[in-house]
Order: C-alpha cells, then structure tokens, then sequence
C-alpha cells in the first residue's frame, strides 16, 4: 500500500519505520524539507518528499504536526492522493505547552479532530493521538495475544475508518471504534484512555468514563 506520512517526529518518525519494515511504500515529509530526511529515508527505505507530494498517490495519509501548524499546510494537499484514501489525524491539542489558544476549540467547542478536519478539508480518522511513539516499534503484538494493546478510534467515514483499523491490526495492535469525530473527545489529552496501554476491555471502559468537559491543563 502506498501511504504518505506529512510530519517526521517521534509518531510519523516510528511509523515510517514499522509500515516500511511491513513492506509498505511509504513517502515522508517534514516542514524543513526532503534534504532532512536522509537519515530516517536511508534507515527505513521511505522516500523523503515535500509535504505538497506526500500525498501523491497514497491510499492512506497521515498527518501527525503540532496542531497549531496544520492551518499552515499548503492548500489542494491532496489533490493527487489515491481516489477514496483515508487520511488518519494523530493530532493533539496543548494550549498551554504548545498550541496556544486555538478559538475553535475553545469558542465553538469544536473536538480537535473536528477542527482539524475543518482546516484539512478533508474527512479525518482520529488515531494514535494518545499512543506512546516507542510503543509502536516495541509493543506490537500478534492478534490474540494477551498483552495486545488496543487503539480507539474515531471518525465519520466508515469506509475510511475500515481502512485505518485494518492498517493498525496489522501494526500489531486492536483497536475499539470510539464514534464519530463529534465524540473524538473521548480520547483527547487528559481522558481515562489518552496513554492507557491496555487491552479491548479496558479502553472501551475508559471511553466509557470520559468526561466532555476538559482539564484545567488542556484548557486555553
């Protein structure tokens, strides 16, 4: 499959690695440009491109940036990605460590992923967003295994949805369907299951139990 990964930090960093070693044809891009990239392209095979082409063709593009930067991707990103591709959003939002204060989160009460997707222009999936980066080259798992991890997951687009489920399945990990990206706030920063490394069983819990209403912390 062809994925194209718009952000080379610890999260798109790790999961050019894994998709690359599941033999995947992956095209990684970061805002410092191609040249940037020689080491993790040479380690991992993945092709170093612009962020304008990282789309090109890709059944799945993920975006995984400071949250305060995705307005600052350039226009018709995904002119020339695959027709009916997913695109997964591992974003989150610190207002105070990171992001500042974002108005359509704050004012209109948009989740993250809503907001997101607004300045994409695109249907998001909302995943990895509370994943520990090292977990993915190190806590993958056959399915069944007693120890498997599971990721929720969350977004409008069930065909999409189906795609990016499939593809963390084969990452190594369950995942639990979290709705729609109005209820995405259920795994955002300071819920019961934003970090949790457990199982099925436990994440549903943990969606179950969120609260709408943020943390002190992750309020602007």
């Amino acid at each position: 499959m062809k994925i194209g990964i718009i952000g080379a930090g610890n999260i798109g960093g790790n999961l050019t690695r894994r998709l690359t070693a599941l033999g995947h044809e992956v095209s990684v891009a970061n805002s410092r440009g191609p040249q940037t990239l020689s080491a993790l392209a040479e380690e991992t095979g993945a092709t170093p491109v612009t962020v304008g082409e990282a789309a090109r063709g890709a059944e799945i593009v993920v975006v995984t940036v400071p949250l305060k930067n995705v307005p600052d991707l350039p226009p018709g990103l995904f002119g020339e990605a695959a027709e009916g591709f997913a695109l997964i959003d591992t974003c989150n939002y610190y207002p105070h460590q990171r992001d500042g204060r974002i108005a359509g989160i704050e004012d209109e009460g948009l989740t993250e992923s809503r907001w997101t997707e607004r300045q994409l222009g695109h249907p998001v999936v909302k995943a990895f967003n509370g994943t520990f980066a090292q977990d993915i080259l190190e806590r993958h798992r056959p399915a069944g295994a007693p120890d498997r991890m599971a990721l929720p997951v969350a977004g409008d687009d069930e065909a999409a949805k189906k795609a990016v489920r499939a593809l963390i399945d084969e990452l190594g990990f369950d995942t639990v369907d979290s709705g729609g990206l109005d209820d995405s706030w259920r795994q955002q920063p300071g819920t019961p299951v934003y970090g949790l490394r457990e199982g099925v069983e436990a994440v549903t819990r943990a969606l179950a139990e969120a609260s709408p209403v943020r943390t002190e912390a992750f309020q602007g």
